[in-house]
């Protein structure tokens, strides 16, 4: 089967940061209020995978299990708030990626609730793009033995946890490897590794053999080397989002004789659409996103007797770009997709107060946003119930600088669903997100992206094309050489980039004194804290016109009386620890 994710563009989209039994824990502001759970102390199940080749199923104590589960991503000091809701959503599984001297409170509050645990141990290079570090599954024999005494002393430790229903060795290996090897070190990257997975699995049944092991990768496309080099997994893990119902075709065309589950699933990923109009991920809404979850549902369901259920993404409560994407509850509000998961797992949501929906949001002049400027964000919000709503608007910059935190925007809001919003300075694709909040703890959010570009000025521009230079320049850094011309080009795709120390300057030559009345300085992420404007006649003498403190980058727009033949920024303060970056210096006349 093809996948995109065996090239995935950017999975840290796909909250690879919770790719652990803790994640951030939850601003209290937003905090869903659950009552507490009390540990549970009953003794631990018998889980086997049991049946025939096409006719397998998962027992617990004898007794058909089917995995109605969800990743988990609260910290586990919040196991018992979170847990009961967990439940009430009819899941009886969670999935976490580690196990550790830390995991007992979580085990317990799961077990207190009737829910089971996928107790996960991570392996480098884990996640797809390879997070953690690259490890030679063939040469680092310290490494693989650190891990051969470390997994199973926490099997021994919670083997007999009635919250246990079974192991999980690693997470998108298989597909992380690609990112540290090529070619034919890479497969035997990829064959060694699995190989070291099956000593594990045997590992670990020799210590518990009354829980499975499974091992979980990115993509169908790892299953021949499990196949071929780890027999002791009981069954296969795969995790998959827009292609999960493609997976049943990629099990028969592989001739497997172990079921699966599904580790990670729900709507597509951004690595997985269409770019929109300023070439970047289209985020399905989330009318979509909750449509995703029961599709995703209804196709593992109907791979009867291989397909053993599914652990869905996410219950996390992380409030930024992926947790935006994934989460049920981001700021431990509910959305469309807690309620479609909910249904998909057989509990009732007729007497629950839904969230708002948003539809129709459009940015106006979506590629072509002036820095700084006012523009509209136009959408249509309903709510089910007739709730009051309240407002935010909120811009995220990680096409810019990979940033995915959520910062609040001015805006206006205009009625019915329409906002005027204040741009930001800094150059770039960034994203809107408007959030309707309905007081009864649930959310609807849609984003959309917009480019921010210069400012429109007055005037011309007399420093276009005309001969630059500056103290310094990069000659080989990312995107780079980027000598002191590159400021002047009317480019905003190229830039000049000084040493990374203080001070530094650049100066254009207008050819001969000419007059001026405005100032562009278009920085990139490496800015200016503190500079001057200065001119001069002789290139030598200099006179300054404007001095700037306690910039903040993105765009300076400074109105000036100046007049000279050369035009001068010197810099004295960085804003970052780089040196100074310029995509343009614009003089106007």
């Amino acid at each position: 089967m093809s996948d995109s994710r065996l090239f995935p563009r950017s999975a840290p989209g796909r909250l690879r940061t919770m790719a652990s039994v803790a994640a951030t824990t939850l601003l209290a502001a937003f905090a869903v209020t659950l009552p507490a759970a009390q540990p549970a102390h009953a003794a631990g199940s018998v889980v086997k995978v049991t049946g025939s080749q096409g006719a397998w199923q998962l027992t617990v104590d004898g007794a058909p299990y089917q995995v109605k589960g969800l990743t988990w991503g609260p910290a586990v000091a919040d196991a018992g708030k979170y847990m009961p809701d967990v439940a009430s959503m009819g899941v009886n599984t969670i999935r976490t990626w580690g196990t550790d001297g830390t995991t007992k409170p979580l085990l317990d509050s799961a077990a207190a609730n009737g829910i089971k645990v996928i107790a996960g141990f991570w392996l480098q290079p884990g996640g797809g793009p390879g997070s953690g570090g690259c490890v030679n599954y063939l040469t680092d024999t310290q490494y693989k033995n650190d891990m051969l005494a470390e997994f199973p002393k926490w099997v021994e430790t919670y083997k007999d946890h009635a919250g246990v229903l079974m192991w999980n060795v690693g997470n998108e290996s298989v597909l992380g490897l690609q990112n540290c090897y090529s070619g034919d070190a890479l497969e035997q990257q990829r064959n060694a590794y699995t190989t070291f997975v099956n000593d594990i699995a045997k590992k670990i049944h020799s210590v518990d053999p009354n829980h499975p092991v499974t091992s979980t990768d990115a993509w169908t496309g790892a299953w021949p080397y499990y196949k071929r080099n780890a027999p002791d997994l009981d069954l296969y893990s795969v995790n998959s989002y827009a292609d999960v119902c493609n997976i049943d075709d990629a099990w028969n065309a592989g001739g497997y004789t172990k079921p699966y589950i599904v580790t990670e699933g729900g709507p597509a990923g951004e690595w997985e659409v269409d770019d929109d109009v300023n070439g970047v991920a289209s985020e399905p809404t989330d009318v979509a996103k909750a449509q995703g979850y029961k599709d995703a549902w209804n196709c593992v369901t109907g791979h009867r007797g291989v397909a053993l259920g599914a652990t869905l993404f996410h219950y996390g409560t992380e409030y930024d770009f992926g947790g935006v994407w994934f989460n049920l509850l981001p700021a431990g509000q509910k959305r469309l997709s807690y309620y479609a998961v909910k249904e998909a797992y057989g509990r009732s949501t007729a007497g629950d107060n839904k969230p708002p929906v948003i539809s129709n949001m459009a940015v106006d002049g979506a590629t072509s946003v002036p820095a700084g400027r006012p523009f509209k964000v136009t959408s249509d919000v309903t709510d089910p119930n007739g709730d009051a709503l309240s407002y935010e608007v909120l811009v995220n910059s990680k096409y810019i600088d990979n940033s995915g935190q959520l910062t609040p925007a001015r805006f206006t809001a205009e009625g019915n669903g329409d906002f005027t919003v204040t741009a930001p300075d800094k150059l770039g694709v960034w994203k809107v997100y408007i959030k309707a909040s309905d007081g009864k703890g649930n959310v609807g959010i849609e984003t959309k992206s917009f480019k921010v570009v210069p400012p429109p000025v007055d005037g011309t521009n007399v420093a276009k094309g005309r001969p630059a230079t500056a103290s310094s320049f990069q000659p080989d850094s990312v995107g780079c050489p980027c000598p002191a011309a590159n400021a002047v080009d009317g480019d905003f795709g190229s830039r000049w980039a000084s040493d990374w120390a203080d001070p530094q300057w650049i100066q254009v030559d207008l050819g001969a004194r000419t007059a001026f009345k405005h100032v562009q300085l278009a920085w990139e992420a490496a800015y200016g804290k503190s500079y001057t404007v200065q001119t001069s006649d002789n290139g030598q003498d200099w006179s300054t016109i404007r001095t700037v403190t306690g910039g903040d980058g993105g765009i300076d727009d400074i109105a000036v009386n100046g007049e000279g033949r050369y035009v001068r920024v010197n810099a004295t303060e960085r804003g970052t620890p780089w040196g100074y970056s310029l995509y343009e210096f614009g003089v106007y006349r």
